[in-house]
């Protein structure tokens, strides 16, 4: 009996998930040539971040994007624990300007090798959006009700504005199940871009850029992922006056404390502000440090064995350990 109950606690203590000890910064770094590519950075505290690979890019734009160029990572960990999901802007602003129409998908098992799919929506979903003229800056997040991995992004049809859609990826997150519905309906009309979900209590916490009328990042929150988003008000959560986009949060390691980080990309800068309710924060940039200049990234926490494999493939950034 005793030997039974050994190896019950034993198998049990083997299926506990391992801690979060660091965190990795997926991140691009501008909009003229080469700069439109997926770049990584880590941290073992979440305030001081190095670039990894010299800060060159980990993933060939050119062969992963149709357009050449790729945007705004956001990278998530999946709900079994060990399979991680990236999507991004199809954009080559050199080339296309601020027009696209796709958006790639990406999987991976061990944060390196990624497999990738393209999906064109004017020519997945011609009828509905063939007039599609901007794809941008997708999402990915587990819908634990529907057992299936959520993707959401922006979209902006003729002189319409910006509007926030969503749709299920297939099993093999390749492509998306069927046409984008309306996720978020902004009561003031204004174009709404960049959104980035968080649940958190058993509500579902929006954040979005204002990209037309009164600027900065607005929050939405409802009791259900793919409907319901209602404001509070509509204040700026963000502590910044100038313009800023691309908003991610993400909770620090063994704390209670939230980071909302953001894109101040009209003077190129990056602020970082802190909050334990998810609405109310305050900026902590004398505490953050970076040897890089990001552009619209996120942050996803990892475990040791995921950080030592990453400073295994690219090398111990200087001021780490």
């Amino acid at each position: 009996m005793a030997f039974f109950l050994w190896a019950f606690v034993a198998l049990g203590r083997c299926s506990q998930p391992e801690k979060y000890e660091a965190y990795l910064f997926a991140y691009f770094t501008g909009n003229g040539p080469n700069q439109e590519a997926i770049h990584y950075a880590v941290s073992t505290d979440g305030y001081n971040y190095r670039a990894l690979n010299n800060n060159r890019p980990i993933l060939n734009s050119g062969k992963i994007s149709t357009s050449g160029g790729v945007r705004d990572p956001h990278i998530l960990r999946g709900a079994d624990g060990k399979t991680f999901y990236m999507v991004a802007t199809d954009l080559y602003v050199p080339k296309q300007g601020w027009n696209n129409y796709a958006m790639i998908l990406m999987k991976s098992s061990d944060l390196i090798n990624w497999e990738t799919s393209v999906i064109n929506i004017p020519e997945t979903y011609p009828y509905e959006f063939g007039d599609v003229d901007r794809v941008w800056a997708p999402q990915t997040i587990y819908d634990e009700a529907a057992g299936k991995y959520m993707v959401y992004f922006s979209m902006r049809q003729g002189k319409n504005p910006d509007i926030i859609y969503y749709a299920y990826a297939n099993e093999d997150f390749t492509s998306l199940e069927s046409a984008p519905k309306q996720l978020l309906y902004n009561p003031t009309n204004n174009a709404c871009i960049d959104a980035d979900i968080i649940e958190n209590g058993n509500k579902f916490y929006m954040y979005h850029k204002s990209e037309s009328g009164a600027p900065g990042i607005k929050l939405a929150i409802s009791d259900k992922l793919t409907e319901g988003y209602t404001y509070p008000n509509f204040n700026r959560v963000d502590r910044e006056t100038d313009r800023v986009e691309g908003s991610g949060v993400f909770k620090l390691n063994n704390s209670d404390e939230w980071i909302l980080m953001y894109d101040v990309y009209g003077s190129g800068r990056y602020q970082f502000t802190k909050s334990k309710d998810l609405e109310h924060f305050e900026v902590i940039d004398n505490d953050i440090s970076m040897n890089f200049h990001p552009r619209h990234g996120t942050v996803l926490p990892i475990t040791k064995k995921e950080y030592q494999r990453l400073n295994d493939k690219w090398g111990l950034p200087e001021g780490l350990r």
